[in-house]
């Protein structure tokens, strides 16, 4: 079986973005950034996705509902070539090129694990990663010849770190120790840090006092050198106070503040002061970093160094037809002529009630429409004169 086309449509799912990611960037770029990421980390990746699918198919059968025949001539789904092409479906994401480009160099080594390899291996990332393509190292080991950690294999570190590049074919196995320890082999305690407890295999490490560098003990008169910041008085760290002494740096314009170990620079507020500092006219004072400024109230703008009221040019007001459209001029010619008849109407049949009640009307829908689309400059215009 060959999976490469499948492979490669998952690669090329998307090829309008694929072709113009080719066109930007060199296939030698590609390269390189694919080698940033670690080997062994994208194959364990690969096997554990494995591992999953597998789950996720492990109660699925072929149903064609013609049991025999699936039997005989598609042996069973449990180590079919079906099963493995749903299977790799879900190794990689689409998008991510290093896993896509692994599995398909190694395509022929996934079919010949799976169809005759995983019964007498049944641990993929052990025969694939480690003895196969080689690029993971057991546990405890690290490098190209997967030599020991530094503290042996089968206790690196003696147990408080972790060896650089464990159990990859890369790293230089030197100990990055645990909080609280240290040392090549990370059997000493760090600054900060003393021995409650030791013997050839074990070592304790606990916390000192905070002021302490090196201590005997947790308690605070237990100290034997002190953290920067602290100076050492009858087996205590006692604060310095840089603000009382020539060790504090802070800018003109700021206040020196004396905390543990250290101290603080914190900005003065200049007009916080009881005294006056802005005295000019519709001035106010205005807090800045180290310093401050005299700056105009609202409404006011700097002019020649005196604060001017700001001028509102005034907004010419419209008048009650100014905004009228062309097309709400003909509907008002239209209800000022329909008045004009009901009201000759009315007036010729003499009071006649139905007519009236038609003039009514017809005033009534004219006042309406006007008011409920421009009452707002109705009652201004009348109120303006306009």
């Amino acid at each position: 079986m060959n999976i490469s086309p499948l492979l490669s449509h998952r690669l090329f799912n998307y090829p309008i973005i694929w072709i113009l990611l080719y066109s930007i960037v060199s296939l030698p770029f590609l390269e390189s950034v694919a080698t940033k990421q670690d080997a062994c980390q994208i194959c364990r990746h690969i096997t554990e996705n494995f591992r999953k699918g597998m789950e996720k198919t492990a109660n699925k059968n072929f149903g064609g509902g013609n049991t025999d025949w699936e039997k005989k001539n598609l042996a069973k789904y449990e180590i079919s070539e079906t099963r493995l092409l749903e299977i790799i479906e879900l190794l990689c994401e689409s998008m991510n090129f290093d896993c896509n480009q692994m599995v398909e160099q190694n395509e022929e080594h996934i079919e010949n694990w799976w169809f005759k390899k995983q019964e007498k291996y049944p641990d993929l990332f052990q025969w694939l990663c480690l003895e196969t393509i080689q690029v993971c190292c057991p546990p405890g080991t690290f490098g190209p010849d997967c030599s020991s950690c530094i503290g042996g294999s089968t206790k690196p570190c003696s147990g408080y770190g972790q060896c650089d590049g464990d159990g990859t074919r890369s790293g230089t196995g030197i100990c990055n120790c645990d909080p609280g320890y240290a040392g090549s082999i990370c059997m000493e305690c760090a600054d900060g840090y003393f021995e409650e407890s030791r013997n050839d295999t074990q070592l304790v490490c606990r916390e000192c006092y905070k002021s302490c560098k090196k201590c005997t003990g947790p308690e605070d008169y237990k100290c034997q050198e002190c953290k920067v910041g602290w100076f050492l008085h009858d087996d205590k760290c006692i604060d310095i106070d840089e603000c009382d002494t020539e060790l504090a740096n802070c800018k003109p314009g700021q206040y020196c503040v004396n905390v543990d170990g250290s101290y603080e620079c914190k900005d003065i507020d200049e007009c916080n002061s009881e005294k006056q500092i802005c005295n000019g006219e519709h001035e106010e004072c205005r807090n800045t970093e180290g310093s401050y400024m005299c700056a105009c109230i609202d409404g006011f703008s700097k002019q020649d160094g005196v604060c001017v009221e700001d001028q509102v040019t005034p907004v010419p007001e419209e008048g009650l037809f100014d905004n009228v459209t062309e097309d709400e001029m003909v509907v008002l010619q239209q209800m000022f002529f329909g008045v004009i008849i009901c009201a000759l109407a009315t007036l010729a049949a003499k009071g006649d009630m139905v007519f009236t009640s038609i003039f009514i009307g017809a005033i009534a829908a004219t006042a309406g429409y006007w008011l409920s689309e421009k009452s707002d400059r109705l009652v201004d215009g009348f109120l303006k004169g306009k």
